[in-house]
């Protein structure tokens, strides 16, 4: 399985080589099931095209496009440097790459986000990310759920919720990407 080869064209919205190199890597070190399974264990969370294989990658597809057109319309990406827009493409490409924790489990870990935080840094030693940089990256991961930030369980605040605009953007971005209504159209797993 190449895995790098499934962002091919998310990469392509990183305009930093460095950085690029970077979430190719940490890409490369996530688990197999990644890239087969659907974006929601139970399928009620997701349009129909991120519930079948493959359903996780085209949500992630799907995020990152959609984090992209913004960025590109000079009315929103004027907010953002052009550090931060690569550090937002590369939280959505690896934001829910450890969904299902690592081993896999049955289904969605409630702290996923988590778990890809710590990912991340232990990581940190093969990136070229600095220590700012690294923080950043890993927080606005951690708060990706939004307003979803408490186990279903236990009902404790797990998760911190997005305090800043780079938070809110990326929590904004994977939660349009989630919404049933809005369908991206993909041919295989690249979208048209």
């Amino acid at each position: 399985m190449d895995k790098i080869a499934y962002f091919e064209k998310e990469y392509e919205y990183i305009k930093d080589e460095n950085k690029v190199k970077d979430i190719k890597y940490l890409v490369s070190k996530l688990p197999d099931y990644f890239f087969e399974i659907p974006a929601s264990s139970t399928g009620k969370y997701h349009p129909s095209y991120a519930t079948t294989k493959h359903g996780l990658v085209k949500h992630t597809k799907a995020a990152a496009r959609i984090a992209y057109e913004l960025l590109e319309d000079e009315a929103i990406g004027f907010k953002f440097s052009d550090e931060e827009k690569d550090l937002i493409i590369m939280a959505l490409i690896i934001h829910d790459g450890i969904k299902s924790g690592n081993p896999k489990e049955e289904h969605t870990r409630f702290d996923h986000p988590l778990l890809v935080s710590k990912f991340i840094m232990e990581q940190k030693d093969k990136l070229s990310l600095d220590t700012d940089n690294l923080r950043k990256l890993c927080s606005i991961i951690e708060s990706h759920m939004g307003p979803w930030n408490r186990d279903y369980k236990t009902k404790k605040e797990v998760l911190p919720k997005p305090k800043n605009e780079i938070e809110r953007f990326v929590h904004m971005c994977d939660y349009l990407a989630s919404r049933k209504f809005l369908e991206v159209p993909f041919n295989g797993l690249n979208i048209k």
